[in-house]
């Protein structure tokens, strides 16, 4: 390692020390991936004082995230999925929120099955509900999800998986195209660690060091600011790539976010703002 490395990280570092960690991409269950537990220990292990726990694809009970988040209070924040068959959608959401939930998770393409097709995304806005918003880059990116930001501004969304641009290549046309988003002021967007979206290094050294990383973080950084951009660590699918430390490292120490307070809102501030966890927790 050189020496301007040895002395970048050693900054990054002294920084750290002060800034507040939130992640705002886990998964928990008893059906499948891990107990809360489990994502405790690497919270714990490294610095990290709240997440948002993310409803998994074809779970509609939400029980299990809100025992967890009552377990252990001031940790979590609860994301709910509602049942897509569900012709109630909007009263069901209401009463998730009442028992406590921040958010749902909504596809882009989610309509309701009668009424106003937009419904659940506009009645999420009146409870004061984030959206977390699991897509591919070619619908973040299409003209009939812009007409659903531009009709729902006062409900946030929250882009998934830096709009899921995993190993996308160059020119980057959908990701830019996805990017797009950012005009509308009720959008933001999941940073995840390096190893969802370069490659796993053939060779890999002591120290954890992906090669040929693209530009997608400088090109989303200039697209949100970093005062809409938040950090995800994907726990526990981390676990299959570079590792829940790693992936935290892979953000943190990126030259993307070393200017002014941006690895700040990154790593925590804008997911305070955002998911409303408590501001005395610094």
């Amino acid at each position: 390692m050189v020496l301007a490395e040895i002395a970048l990280r050693q900054v990054v570092i002294g920084r750290l020390l002060k800034v507040r960690i939130i992640d705002t991409h886990t998964h928990a269950g008893l059906n499948w991936f891990e107990p809360v537990e489990t994502l405790l220990y690497e919270m714990n292990a490294n610095g990290v004082s709240g997440a948002v726990l993310v409803q998994h694809g074809g779970t509609y009970d939400n029980d299990y995230l809100f025992e967890c988040a009552e377990r252990y209070p001031g940790r979590f924040k609860v994301v709910v999925q509602v049942d897509p068959e569900d012709r109630e959608q909007p009263d069901t959401l209401e009463k998730l929120a009442n028992q406590g939930a921040a958010g749902v998770r909504l596809a882009p393409q989610a309509r309701a099955r009668r009424g106003d097709p937009l419904a659940v995304w506009k009645c999420a806005g009146e409870l004061g509900l984030v959206v977390s918003c699991q897509g591919d880059m070619e619908r973040f990116g299409a003209p009939d999800f812009m007409n659903l930001l531009e009709s729902c501004p006062d409900t946030q969304i929250v882009i998934e998986h830096l709009a899921a641009v995993r190993r996308a290549s160059p020119p980057y046309e959908d990701f830019s195209a996805a990017l797009k988003t950012a005009q509308y002021p009720n959008t933001s967007i999941k940073v995840p660690g390096l190893g969802e979206v370069v490659d796993r290094p053939p060779r890999l050294r002591p120290h954890s060091q992906f090669d040929d990383v693209p530009p997608l973080f400088e090109q989303t950084l200039d697209a949100f600011g970093s005062h809409r951009m938040m950090w995800g660590s994907d726990f526990p699918g981390v676990a299959g790539r570079e590792g829940y430390r790693n992936a935290l490292n892979g953000v943190r120490e990126h030259p993307a976010f070393c200017n002014g307070d941006d690895l700040e809102w990154v790593l925590g501030r804008t997911a305070a703002s955002v998911w409303g966890f408590p501001d005395d927790e610094q």
